[in-house]
Formats: structure tokens, sequence, C-alpha cells
């Protein structure tokens, strides 16, 4: 008897949608302009490219499953001058997703279709406005990062594959490199980096960030503000809770290289819910990291973060914190290893992962060996993805083209 086969389509939402024929009509329609076009310009440029990838975890202990997938995310680029100091571009990618669990059968097949990345982006050589369906990652840290506020990158992951977020996001450079940002986002409804609650539906998320040089490294300053839906996180919340709750981030972070790389990142979050004991949330992470003359160089790096919930800003509340260890060595011009070692404060749990990654101009290969808990809860993955979860072997080929 056949069995069940599940598939879906994930349809752009309305903002989505509406990105999208913004993009088409200004790219139709930029051309046109009168007098935009104050000299020969550049001919405009497209590219067609993509990643197929595919993989299996095979467990090392009895009773787990035997998970394998393949992935194919295309991607199309279009940039065009349109004045002597402007530039427009376009990125559309999609993300074609299956996986089957190979000892459960066609009952456990599943697919999936969405966009990866959408959007339509004005820069002069210091301006950058950009609309869509985007990737917006900022700060000093590198494992545990307090400002993973818009994405779910696990280092671990090979190809670094990440949702992205829908909105407006601008961006001026000044001379000696600073940077402001400002950001508007809408129609992001699921739980981003570390969010325990989404966002409420049909509100505006809006925030920015300012960095600049200082004492021979960089600080930045980063603020975000949103309504969030009290009733549709992963938290349990009282009754009396009303629906739609503000929440304010303020974050800090900042990088020095003094022979050794040292950096921190530090985040409050102040969540106003009226009898909730743990409405304020501190993160806090500071890293170094060094090369050593070993060989043919040995890069470490190390991580530490704390994190807090309590009612007021001295209280301690409920504590959480997590450290890691990373080692990496090539082999040469092609093979790489890398060790990761992470270690759970609070419940005492270690993770470990060895990874072998051999790279060619548009092949990359890596296996991955893994002893973890049995679910694997360091960063909030899609719902069902426990791919390094207990111990086992995970092996994934990918092709650019």
């Amino acid at each position: 008897m056949a069995g069940k086969t599940f598939f879906s389509i994930a349809a752009p939402s309305r903002s989505n949608g509406n990105i999208g024929a913004f993009a088409v009509i200004c790219l139709l329609l930029l051309p046109a302009v009168p007098g935009l076009h104050s000299s020969p310009l550049p001919a405009q440029e497209t590219d067609c490219h993509g990643q197929v990838s595919g993989w299996l975890t095979i467990p090392l202990e009895s009773g787990r499953g035997l998970p394998f997938g393949v992935r194919y995310i295309p991607t199309f680029s279009l940039k065009t001058p349109v004045s002597p100091a402007w530039n427009f571009d376009v990125e559309a990618a999609a993300n074609l997703y299956s996986s089957i669990d190979l000892k459960s059968g066609w009952d456990s097949l599943q697919s999936e279709i969405k966009p990866y990345r959408l959007w339509a982006r004005m820069t002069t050589d210091r301006f950058e406005a950009r609309l869509g369906l985007q990737k917006i990652e900022f700060g000093s840290a590198r494992l545990l990062r307090p400002l993973m506020w818009f994405d779910r990158v696990d280092p671990n992951d090979p190809l670094q594959l990440t949702d992205g977020v829908t909105g407006l996001l601008l961006k001026y450079t000044f001379q000696n490199n600073a940077a402001l940002w400002a950001w508007g986002l809408t129609g992001n409804n699921s739980c981003k980096g570390w969010e325990s609650f989404p966002t409420r539906a049909e509100t505006v998320e809006f925030g920015g960030r300012a960095q600049a040089p200082a004492l021979g490294g960089e600080l930045a300053v980063t603020f975000h503000h949103r309504q969030l839906d009290a009733f549709g996180g992963l938290l349990p919340v009282d009754a009396d809770e009303r629906m739609s709750v503000p929440e304010t981030r303020l974050g800090f972070d900042g990088y020095w290289d003094v022979g050794p790389g040292i950096w921190f990142e530090a985040v409050i979050t102040k969540q106003n819910f009226s009898v909730s004991p743990y409405r304020l949330q501190k993160a806090a992470t500071v890293g170094l990291e060094n090369t050593f003359a070993v060989g043919n160089g040995l890069h470490i790096l190390a991580e530490h973060l704390v994190f807090q919930s309590s009612l007021d800003f001295w209280e301690a509340g409920s504590s959480r914190s997590l450290s890691a260890l990373s080692l990496d060595y090539p082999l040469g011009l092609l093979d790489r290893l890398r060790c990761m070692v992470f270690r759970d404060g609070g419940s005492g749990e270690w993770y470990r992962l060895l990874t072998w990654q051999r790279t060619y101009d548009r092949w990359s290969i890596f296996a991955i060996v893994f002893w973890n808990p049995e679910t694997y809860g360091l960063y909030g993955g899609p719902a069902g993805m426990n791919l390094f979860g207990g111990r086992g072997v995970y092996i994934m080929v990918a092709w650019n083209h």
C-alpha cells in the first residue's frame, strides 16, 4: 500500500508579494526616468546560480531514524546602474526542500517550496536601501550570539542557511567606517533568533544600530521594538495578560584586535507583561580567538554566554550559561578539520562535533561526527529538526553552479 506524501508550498505572504511586485516595477521604470542618466553607464549584470545539497544522518544508537534530505536553492540576481552614483539591484531565491526517514519509509516524506530571498536595493558607495525578504545580521560574537535577533544561523550547519525577514533596511557608512542602520519589519510572525514569543500579526517592528571605531577597535549600540503575541509563544502566560505585549531590546557589542581578538555582546530585553515574574532578560557573551603557529596554523576560539530572566534588573532570577570552544586546523589546500565543544552550564550537558571538510571549485564534502544529548537544543532551529541529536555521523555533499 502506498504511504502518505506530505507536500506543501509556502506561498509568499502579502508583504512578500508586494515587495516582489515593487522590485519588478522599479526595474521596468528606472531606465525611463527622464534625466536620470547624465552620462554613459556600464551595462547591467545578470546572474543565475544555485546550490544543490544532499545529506544523510547515520545514528550510532539503536532506535533512532535514518534521516535523508535534499535541497535546491536557485538564485537570480540583476544589477543595473541608474546614474553615475546610484545602482539598482534585485535578488530572488527559492528554497526547495525534501526529507525522508529511510527507516520509516514514504509516510515520513515531507517536501516544501518557499521563498528564501526576495529583495530590491538602491546603493551608492556609502548608502544602501534594501526592501524585501532578506538576511539581517550583526554583532561581534561568533558562536553564542545574544544579538542573534533576526536569523538562526547554527555554526555547526555546513552551509550556514537561515530564513530571512521581510522589511526595509537602511544603512549609511561614513569615511571612518562608522555606520548607522535603521530598519522596519512586517509580516514576520514566527519566532526569530532566541525569541520565545512571535511578533503579533499585522504590526510593525522597528529599530536601528550605530557602530563606530573606538579605542583601537569598534563599539556599537543596537535597539529594537516590537509587539509580541503573548499567547502564541513557547512559554505559558497568565490568562490576565494582554495578547499584545510591548517588547524593547537594547544591545551593546565591541571588538578589539590586541594580538588575540577579543569581543563582547550584551543585550537587555524588557517585555511589559503585567504579572510575569521574568519580564526582564539579560544576556552577555565574551569571547576571544587566536591563530597559533602550529603546522598550517591552529585557530582557537572560545566564548561564554550567561542568560538571566528576572523581575528587576539587579535580581538574579533564573539563569543559564553556555560555553563554547572551537579548534580549526587546515590540513592543506582542500581539507580542514574543526572540533566544536559546547557545555550547557545549567543542565551539565555536553555537545561535541568533529567536522572534516573538503572543498573544490564547485563541490564541497562534509562529514561530521557528533556526540550530543538526545535533543540538539543549542539553537532554535526549525521544528522537528534534530539532525545532530544523540550520537552519529552526518554526511553532506553540496554542488554550486
